[in-house]
């Protein structure tokens, strides 16, 4: 895994840290990304990783005096998702953000990170390069601002260099007069990676397109524009017929490629599909209907995000990892180089949450940290210092009842899923009574949409969650 895993109290700590560790050194704050890469071997150990997690105010996004949105590296897909700044004045990275993942995923991955990633196919960069986004990146040096459409070289490179940090993302608010929407071909509709997505932007002078923005993303070794779609546009009405030759135009930019996740002309097609999509919803006004205007989060009533001072764990150090488990405290003085679901597993002795995929697949590692539903595989371990941890061995409630013996009652969905027989195999259930739990506690009333956000990160390979979704709601009454 790492040598060395650092957590600085600033960011100016983390920008000398930086510059002293340099290509040595992997910057995280979801660190999704990276404990999937080591996962795989597709990373092999790195000497140093410096968690910025615990940073504080970089988790804000704020509209200044220029009509300037603003989102720090700490915000969250689900904080960009649930903004309402943003789905007022940014939509299109609202739907992206929404479309990235799962609710455990999104707890923990950042926009900024999906940035720096620089894959083709991720989804924010497609919205952020059509609303006209730049980043300022920070070192000992000094800052430097750069267009994203200049800041990517190729397939997961950028010009970010080893000293610097991306610390801000700052993009025109869309004005009155304009609106865009996002859109995403997966192979399944939740954790899927795009095949192609497509981003559009207009600035509308009632009844014809003034200017429009089309991105593309998954067709080309980075984010494309479509050109030739753009001037077509431009100054006219979107009738049926425009709309579908705009589509067509589109097409004509993507450049894509032959992988397992579809073929160049299927892809090419999609692209056609995609913007025309796009524009009708568009002119129907009917973008907002594709996030729901409070979505589930899975973060409950009281998250919170706990800033301990500067942290350094290594081997030699006989630094220990503090932390509480289920109410009680705990002292590790290993497994600082392991995911959160090995250390609660094998240092803790806490088997009831289950490795299913080590992937961030499956859901059936969920847990709370600091009241957020997370996926314990894709968590360094180091992570859980200062923090509070909930697994599925805490949940019931531990006030004594009425019972001879005192013992606890269960949680009502563990009551619920053993009356209601949505147990089955038992493997990833641990993952789905997590997640329920969290919605009640989200939403005491959830509605059968609700239910299926709250889970759309847990799999299930004995069912067609049909029992599951019952015990959710007969937990409710309960």
């Amino acid at each position: 895994m790492w040598t060395e895993y650092l957590i600085p109290a600033s960011l100016e700590e983390t920008l000398r840290l930086l510059a002293g560790k340099r290509e040595q050194a992997r910057l995280v704050a979801g660190a999704t990304d990276l404990m999937l890469e080591l996962e795989r071997g597709v990373r092999k150990g790195i000497e140093t990783v410096i968690d910025i997690t615990r940073l504080p105010d970089l988790d804000r996004i704020t509209l200044d005096e220029d009509e300037i949105l603003h989102l720090g590296p700490l915000v969250t897909h689900n904080a960009a998702a649930s903004s309402k700044l943003l789905r007022e004045r940014g939509f299109p990275l609202v739907s992206a953000a929404w479309q990235v993942g799962a609710p455990q995923i999104r707890n923990r991955g950042t926009i900024v990170g999906n940035l720096v990633t620089a894959s083709p196919a991720n989804d924010t960069i497609t919205p952020l390069m059509a609303l006209g986004a730049r980043v300022t990146l920070a070192s000992t040096k000094g800052t430097r601002r750069v267009h994203l459409s200049e800041f990517y070289t190729g397939v997961r490179r950028t010009v970010l260099q080893p000293d610097e940090m991306l610390v801000d993302i700052a993009f025109p608010a869309l004005k009155g007069s304009q609106r865009g929407t996002f859109l995403k071909l997966g192979l399944r509709r939740a954790q899927a990676i795009s095949v192609v997505n497509a981003a559009v932007v207009l600035d509308l002078e009632s009844p014809a397109v003034k200017k429009a923005v089309i991105t593309l993303g998954a067709v080309a070794p980075t984010i494309i524009r479509a050109p030739k779609a753009e001037e077509y546009l431009a100054g006219k009405e979107l009738t049926d017929a425009v709309i579908a030759r705009a589509g067509e135009l589109a097409a004509e930019s993507a450049r894509p490629i032959d992988d397992i996740r579809g073929s160049a002309a299927y892809r090419r097609a999609m692209v056609k599909v995609l913007v025309t999509r796009g524009l009708r919803l568009l002119r129907n006004n009917g973008e907002q209907a594709q996030v729901p205007e409070t979505p589930v989060l899975l973060w409950g009533r009281q998250a919170t995000d706990h800033k301990p001072s500067s942290f350094v764990l290594r081997p030699s150090s006989g630094k220990s990892i503090h932390t509480t488990i289920n109410g009680k405290k705990y002292t590790f003085t290993r497994g600082h180089d392991k995911s959160l679901l090995r250390l609660l597993r094998e240092e803790a002795g806490l088997t009831g949450t289950k490795e299913g995929c080590a992937e961030g697949e499956c859901g059936a590692c969920t847990v709370f940290l600091d009241g957020k539903a997370v996926m314990a595989c894709l968590v360094p371990a180091p992570r859980a210092d200062g923090a509070e941890v909930v697994t599925v061995e805490g949940l019931a409630n531990l006030t004594p009842d009425s019972s001879p013996k005192g013992e606890g009652r269960l949680h009502p969905v563990q009551e619920a899923f053993i009356a209601g027989g949505a147990v089955q195999c038992g493997y990833c259930t641990p993952g789905f009574i997590m997640s329920a739990a969290k919605l009640l506690e989200e939403r005491p009333h959830p509605s059968r949409d609700e239910i299926a956000q709250a889970i759309t990160g847990n799999l299930c390979r004995c069912t067609g969650y049909y029992k599951i979704v019952q015990a959710i709601e007969a937990a409710v009454k309960l």
